[in-house]
């Protein structure tokens, strides 16, 4: 095999140009490209500039066109498909371990079924299917997992069996093979004249595409425009959009943005013709063997396999970060290493075994790009107007035509078409630190194909700047959890624990600390580290006319808080958010970690687009939140502050500043648990010293601390939605049972009231149902595909063990004549239907309901 790699491979005859080589082993070549002019006049205004001619920003423009759109602008620095499109293999697969990104598939795939009909432009497109092997006990059981988030889907996907398999693929070794996942309709196809179709379309739709027309800056205007200076000119565009690929971090520096994206080197081995391959008689399906990582696929007679190395043997160009892609890179390549590929070289030909006796043709290295969690960043940009980004794909390809549809849907109607939050750029911040992009894209890189478990955390760059004042104390303690770039306790261990890091499909170590944490908030009095919730003031002039535009529910009066919901135009759920009125006109808002920027993104732009006199102060990282819960939780604050915390004194969701401790904070009576609570809001360096303090003070009342995931069990004990799970940009706030928190009948026109109405109007066809299951040893955690006499009804939401009522628990949408109380139902778990029934909410009835049933109860003669 080795005795036929050419050691210089010929790359001049895969572009037509000739080739400089410089040398340094991670140094690119450089290619000979004549410049070029402009060739027509530069346009002078745009509704959407685009910047960047490689496949996904090209999808962009012929979807944006397509729709309608007038005067799209695309801007190419050199010529279309530099950069990463022109050396991908091309893959193109239905399957995504996560949720909305199967929909990005989806979209893709569908799309490139029929554009050379549309276009008159071939694409190269092969449809044989695909296998992910199976050769553990473990990878069986995560294809189990996957299957039943695929159900509720329309991907096409099966299980199948080492016979199927071979059948499928009869080159393969079978020694190994346990098990596949075969998705028919995956395959591969030629990115180049993907980009030329796509870009054909684009201009037959009205696009402007430009060559030769590096951007050189960016001004914003007053007005929320952009000028966008090239050497040809300047074009003044109502929004632009960031698809630059490795450029992506230069293009941001315009603008103050350092944009988390690396180039990472990615090899692939392309043979000469194989003979067994030439003599089947019909493709092979692109196989991906996961243990090997790598994936390996037909290219005309011979193999094409591209591996993913170990973190510790790949490679980053992390020059690249530091100074620049190099002037005139566009369609070069680095020196192929072959070393670094062996391991998994060696586990392709033991696999394939018809690879032993192939010679090499073409060895392609070449820079794709990576973020740190390996997802791209596809959405608006907070803290600038109408710059958009769409960077970050490691996986171009695929992506390409989804993400051009679902940008393309979301400019067009001025909200995104489905939830797609785990992509959404704001989800870094300053905290994304150039050693953490590094550390973390190392580990995605070389993580590419480990098993994905439920819960999976991963360890690299870890802990970032974002700690609260509680880490030190806390950090040996308990399982941390990395939320938005800071570490919270998911639980706690006790002597005698099996502590550290174990993932698992079904119940594992934390499961026993967790029902310990919940009884604690029961029956005593528990703390929790909430410091990662995103925190807002709005204050001003306009504030409450702000809020009243941007919220359903009615704003809180001064001194009291409520859960109020932003909605999009459509009627569905932006964000939930707990609003707190602290003095006439001055509101501090609460929001869920992950969702911290996202949501200011949304407030700041109502509050620029509708000329609001309000000042937005984000105040996260320096504010620490304890939660402190459980019938002893008044008994243990009231010892520490002269502040009278009795029912009638401080009610729930009442808010009061307050001498804790000595320390000057603020009070909220509220608690995700639904037992009695406090959140205590305190300036961060102080939060140590009161945390503390309620520690000490808390002995004889057995007070202790908790984590996430108690409080994730006894929130839907109680019956309490979460964002992201059972509310999103994929439903309506009605169909999620939350009509207490929506105001159609209060005066302010906020967004989403009139499509509120008329869906009210029309109907439900389905809501949310409260599941009881029947289990062993796993509990649902959401996603899960729900069956109803043999066919696919719906999906959880999100699930737990109730360890009150000792059972498993899920919320679930289902048919609106399914979703009533005693209908039973079936849940998937790991490849098994397990019995489930519609039941009443909540099983466990929250503290301040339980008060006043009891003072109802004793007011009667």
């Amino acid at each position: 095999f080795f005795a036929t790699v050419p050691l210089r491979l010929i790359y001049a005859n895969m572009i037509g140009c000739p080739v400089e080589r410089n040398p340094g082993r991670n140094t690119p070549y450089s290619f000979n490209v004549n410049g070029r002019v402009l060739g027509k006049r530069l346009q002078d205004t745009a509704e959407t500039l685009i910047i960047g001619g490689g496949c996904v920003g090209v999808s962009l423009a012929y979807h944006l066109a397509k729709a309608g759109q007038k005067d799209v602008v695309l801007l190419e620095k050199s010529e279309l498909t530099a950069g990463s499109t022109w050396h991908a293999a091309g893959l193109t697969t239905y399957y995504h371990p996560g949720i909305n990104l199967k929909k990005i598939h989806y979209h893709s795939i569908k799309l490139y079924e029929q554009l050379e009909a549309e276009t008159g432009q071939a694409v190269g497109f092969h449809q044989p299917g695909s296998v992910r092997i199976a050769s553990t006990p473990a990878r069986v059981d995560e294809m189990k997992y996957q299957m039943t988030r695929t159900h509720w889907h329309p991907t096409p996907q099966f299980l199948i069996g080492p016979k199927k398999v071979h059948e499928l693929f009869p080159l393969l070794n079978m020694d190994k093979v346990l098990a596949g996942l075969y998705t028919p309709g995956d395959g591969h196809i030629d990115p180049y004249s993907l980009t030329m179709a796509l870009a054909a379309g684009a201009r037959m739709y009205g696009a402007q595409i430009y060559s030769s027309a590096p951007v050189t800056g960016l001004s914003p205007t007053l007005d929320g425009r952009w000028d966008v200076q090239t050497p040809h000119g300047t074009i003044q565009a109502n929004r632009i959009v960031n698809a630059t690929g490795f450029w992506a971090r230069e293009l941001g520096q315009m603008i103050g943005f350092e944009h988390p994206t690396i180039p990472v080197h990615h090899q692939y081995v392309v043979t000469a013709t194989v003979p067994e391959v030439k003599a089947l008689k019909k493709e092979l399906p692109v196989i991906r063997d996961l243990e090997g990582s790598y994936y390996l696929r037909q290219e005309r007679d011979g193999l094409l396999f591209g591996p993913y190395e170990r973190e510790e043997k790949m490679v980053l160009q992390d020059s690249w970060v530091r100074d620049g892609v190099p002037p005139g890179f566009g369609k070069e390549l680095f020196e192929s290493d072959l070393d670094r590929i062996m391991d998994h070289v060696e586990m392709a030909m033991e696999m394939v075994p018809v690879l032993k006796h192939a010679d090499i043709i073409n060895i392609v290295s070449g820079p794709i790009t990576y973020t740190p969690d390996l997802l791209p960043m596809i959405g608006p940009h907070q803290g600038v107007r109408n710059y958009w980004t769409a960077i970050g794909f490691g996986y171009g390809v695929i992506h390409a035509g989804g993400v051009g549809k679902f940008l393309s849907d979301w400019i067009m109607s001025g909200e995104p078409p489905y939830d797609l939050i785990e992509c959404d750029p704001n989800r870094y911040g300053k905290w994304t630190t150039v050693p953490f992009l590094c550390a973390k894209a190392r580990e995605s890189y070389g993580f590419n194909n480990v098993v994905g478990y439920p819960k999976e955390e991963r360890f690299a760059g870890r802990p970032t700047s974002r700690v609260s004042a509680l880490y030190d104390l806390l950090k040996d303690k308990c399982s941390m959890g990395f939320h938005a770039g800071w570490e919270q306790p998911h639980y706690f261990y006790k002597p005698g624990d099996d502590v550290g890091y174990r993932p698992s499909f079904t119940r594992t170590n934390w499961f026993g600390p967790v029902g310990r944490e919940c009884k604690l908030v029961m029956e005593k009095v528990g703390v929790i580290d909430l410091s990662p919730f995103g925190k807002f003031i709005v204050k001003g002039k306009d504030s409450h006319k702000l809020l009243d535009r941007l919220f359903a529910n009615t704003m809180p009066k001064v001194g009291l808080t409520n859960i109020s919901h932003m909605l999009t135009p459509r009627g569905r759920v932006y964000a939930e958010v707990t609003i707190t009125q602290l003095a006439p006109g001055e509101f501090m808002l609460i929001t869920g970690s992950g969702s911290e920027l996202h949501d200011l993104r949304w407030i700041e732009r109502e509050a620029a687009d509708g000329s609001y006199e309000v000042d937005i102060t984000n105040i996260t990282d320096s504010i620490g939140v304890l939660g402190v819960a459980g019938p002893n939780s008044r008994k243990v604050l009231q010892k520490l502050t002269s502040e009278d915390l009795s029912d009638a004194a401080f009610k729930f969701l009442h808010c009061k500043s307050i001498q804790l401790a000595g320390v000057h904070l603020r009070a909220i009576r509220i608690s995700y648990t639904g037992e009695l609570g406090w959140e205590l809001y305190v300036d961060m360096p102080k939060m140590a010293e009161v945390y503390q303090a309620i520690m000490e003070a808390g002995q004889e009342e057995g007070i202790d601390n908790f984590g996430t995931y108690a409080m994730a069990s006894l929130r839907l004990e109680k019956g309490f939605r979460g964002w992201g799970a059972e509310m999103n940009c994929d439903t309506n706030p009605l169909e999620a049972g939350l009509d207490y928190f929506i105001k159609l009948n209060k005066p302010a026109d906020f967004i989403g009231k009139k499509a509120l109405h008329e869906i009210k109007a029309q109907g439900l066809v389905r809501k949310l149902a409260y599941l009881t299951l029947d289990t062993d040893n796993i509990d649902p955690e959401g996603n899960e595909t729900i069956w109803h006499e043999g066919k696919v009804v719906g999906n959880t939401t999100s699930g737990a063990y109730s360890y009150s009522t000792q059972q498993s628990l899920a919320f679930g949408y289902l048919p609106i004549q399914l979703a009533t109380v005693g209908q039973k139902v079936e849940v998937e778990l790991l490849g098994r239907k397990y019995p489930a029934t519609v039941v009443q909410e909540p099983l466990v009835l929250t503290e301040p309901t339980r008060t006043r049933l009891q003072k109802k109860a004793k007011s009667r003669p």
